[in-house]
């Protein structure tokens, strides 16, 4: 067989794996019944993105033009923290990373820093609200531009959309239990934690404790800190000396205990409250680097100081 052809078959194979994930999890008329035109609409564009050749395409985007810029953003106050662990995961199976949000961008930067810094092969796959990103043109826009349609699949939480996101939660429980390459992105939080403590938490949805209890994929914890919501003052902080972005990756997590345990609410709380608990381990982590180097900085400054004198 020709090169052409053996990179052909390789494409093919690649293809239909991916493709995979997705054909067999089409939603009901019912469950597609309960969103508008616009939404429907969306929601068939992006899951055609997600799937076969096109998932392909769109993660090579992803990984070199989206990253890139991204990089070229962030690369002067950047700060990564325990890449060994993602590392150390098995890349045969789904990572589920479930992070803190503060940001617009955090999903992007954690994004940014697996395709730079890891070199096996992945498709990235990030839940998002369907309010804005499904309901709009410009949402698709937003999820085009920014994503590269990897904000997927959608989640509407809202009574009349309840139906659907039964759907969403089947399709993405299948992310986290099949499917060699797969990381998935979570704020077990909800939205986004406006508070101006770095080191505060919303309370956790415990829908994110009944998807590890269902696919048991690989979770590994993330927090970030240090991201604007601002993309124009991102963008100059990188070049002006900006606050550091740091970004934690924590140990995967053990839910031995948990996984025994009848199904029931209770269990996916305290699975969730788990999973917040090493979130939050990072965030001490980092308020103790900050202090650390808050002294190291006073004490240079000091020295710099009395030599001049």
């Amino acid at each position: 067989m020709s090169l052409t052809g053996i990179e052909t078959a390789h494409t093919d194979t690649e293809a239909r794996r991916v493709d995979a994930v997705g054909s067999s999890f089409d939603p009901t008329p019912e469950e597609l019944a309960v969103l508008s035109g616009m939404e429907r609409f969306a929601f068939r564009v992006v899951r055609r993105m997600n799937r076969g050749r096109a998932k392909i395409f769109w993660t090579w985007c992803q990984r070199t033009l989206g990253a890139g810029w991204i990089h070229l953003a962030t690369y002067n106050i950047m700060r990564v923290y325990g890449l060994e662990n993602v590392e150390a995961a098995t890349h045969e199976r789904p990572l589920l990373l479930v992070a803190n949000h503060r940001s617009f961008f955090d999903m992007y930067a954690v994004s940014s820093v697996l395709f730079r810094r890891t070199r096996w092969p992945k498709r990235l796959f990030f839940p998002v609200r369907g309010r804005f990103f499904y309901d709009s043109p410009l949402g698709l826009i937003v999820n085009l531009v920014m994503g590269w349609w990897s904000m997927y699949p959608p989640i509407f939480a809202t009574p009349e959309k309840k139906v659907f996101d039964k759907y969403s939660l089947r399709l993405l429980t299948n992310l986290c239990r099949e499917g060699a390459g797969h990381i998935i992105g979570f704020h077990p939080e909800g939205h986004r934690n406006k508070n101006d403590d770095s080191y505060s938490f919303l309370r956790p949805q415990p829908g994110i404790g009944r998807i590890i209890k269902d696919a048991d994929p690989q979770v590994i914890p993330v927090f970030v800190a240090g991201l604007s919501n601002s993309l124009l003052q991102q963008v100059l902080g990188n070049w002006r000396g900006g606050e550091p972005i740091r970004i934690h990756f924590g140990e995967l997590i053990d839910f031995s205990e948990h996984r025994e345990k009848r199904d029931g609410v209770r269990t996916y709380k305290e699975i969730t409250d788990h999973v917040m608990r090493k979130i939050a381990e990072l965030g001490e982590q980092d308020r103790t680097l900050r202090a650390l180097e808050s002294t190291q900085n006073a004490g240079i400054n000091s020295h710099t100081y009395r030599t001049n004198a």
